[in-house]
């Protein structure tokens, strides 16, 4: 049976506040968090290391555009919104080839237990496919209210191949007996390169901390009381800590382990034992499943929200069908929704099978998103809110962090493009 209604019916797209159904707690915060900082970035961090409420208006800020928006005029909301809409699509670009490589490396384990002459060869495009179409069902969850369960299961298994990476790097340290590598880094044979790879590893690095461009549209899944700022403050507490200690521990023992071969994505190093090194894997992509809608959703919310508001009548955009299958709950069908999240990942896809390039591809993400979203904006809203006058100490000190943090941003941004650039080339 099917029945028709209206997109007013549907309570938790809304997203004004008497629309908004929100149940998020801090468990549920952190889980979100963590679906979005430890990633794909995670994995790139030992290679890294190689190289060596609103105060204004009192209304609920619901993302981070309405943040800029407020705090910084209309002005800036633009920039802002490009920003993050392309740092969205494009982080939903790196876990595909991430998600790919964990496939792949899964599929060459179980071909090299064969033998020595089994042909272990295969790329990295049909797994991107296949993680694809597992997003084009999963894109298909009404929104960030909707998949606290999905966060939960990812941050799960990002737990458990963060903890397998330090275990599995701490091990081969102690099988190795000594400590590889040395505080220069991997040589190179030129200065010139040696500096493209060093700013490559800064962009990488800065790829590892992406969430404060979504921390707003986490805190807008949280219910209250408590206030849902104090909730959110103890979850990215909580979260941060966590993440740090993996971070310093996988890119610290990775490089330990490995020397001068540390390899791009950690894992990809390990062969054995066979049956750990396929669950980490296995893990990952159930986790980047998750981390993918994360920085998704947003996108969607965006699109459909505007278009739904200008063309309120159109029964394409806003009409909902309840499909009931057997045993399953009733499906929400919406042939917009269908429509153009699908075409979304399929974008995303076929950009990640174009440029296959794991590293290079986080690195550009990372200093592209780093300053901009994560240092300038805050810091300057951070300003305006607190009334910090220029020149003052405290202003110069903010003004002063955030041009060094410019800087690293620039170089990074550099590196990785000479990276992709160079990695191109060599296949021609």
């Amino acid at each position: 049976m099917k029945v028709e209604h209206s997109l007013e019916q549907e309570k938790t797209s809304g997203n004004d506040d008497i629309d908004a159904i929100r149940t998020g707690t801090v468990w549920s915060a952190v889980a979100h968090i963590i679906s979005a900082v430890i990633g794909a970035g995670v994995l790139s961090l030992a290679w890294s290391t190689a190289q060596s409420p609103d105060p204004i208006t009192g209304t609920r800020n619901h993302s981070y555009i309405d943040a800029v928006r407020v705090n910084l005029g209309k002005k800036w909301t633009w920039v802002c919104g490009l920003l993050q809409y392309v740092s969205f699509y494009g982080t939903g670009i790196a876990y595909i080839i991430t998600s790919a490589t964990s496939m792949r490396e899964i599929q060459r384990s179980n071909c090299y237990r064969k033998g020595a002459n089994a042909d272990c060869q295969t790329g990295k495009n049909i797994f991107m496919l296949i993680f694809g179409i597992i997003q084009i069902v999963t894109s298909q969850i009404p929104d960030f209210h909707n998949m606290t369960w999905l966060s939960v299961v990812a941050a799960l298994m990002s737990f458990c191949y963060s903890f397998i990476g330090l275990a599995l790097g701490f091990s081969k340290v102690i099988d190795n007996r000594r400590i590889k590598g040395s505080i220069v880094g991997v040589p190179a044979k030129s200065a010139a390169q040696k500096i493209w790879l060093v700013f490559q590893a800064l962009g990488d690095i800065a790829f590892a901390y992406p969430y404060s461009i979504i921390l707003l549209e986490i805190q807008d899944t949280l219910k209250s009381p408590p206030p849902e700022n104090q909730t959110m403050k103890k979850a990215s507490m909580s979260a941060i800590v966590i993440t740090t200690f993996f971070y310093l521990c996988c890119s610290g023992f990775g490089y330990a382990a490995f020397g001068n071969d540390t390899p791009g994505n950690l894992l990809t190093g390990f062969y054995e034992p066979f049956w750990l090194v396929d669950f980490a894997n296995a893990c990952i992509v159930l986790h980047l499943v998750g981390g993918y809608q994360v920085y998704s959703q947003p996108v969607f919310a965006f699109v459909e929200k505007k278009l739904t508001q200008k063309f309120p009548e159109n029964k394409f955009l806003n009409k909902f069908y309840a499909i009931k299958l057997p045993v399953l709950p009733a499906f929400q069908l919406n042939f917009f929704r269908l429509c153009f999240r699908t075409f979304y990942v399929m974008s995303t896809t076929a950009i990640a099978m174009a440029f296959p390039y794991f590293n290079q591809v986080l690195g550009i993400l990372g200093a592209l998103n780093f300053w901009p979203m994560t240092i300038y904006f805050p810091v300057e809203m951070y300003i305006v809110q607190r009334k910090i006058g220029a020149w003052t100490k405290k202003w110069l000190l903010l003004e002063g962090f955030s041009m060094i943090c410019l800087l690293v941003s620039v170089v990074g941004l550099i590196g990785s493009i000479e990276g992709i650039i160079s990695a191109k080339l060599a296949k021609m």
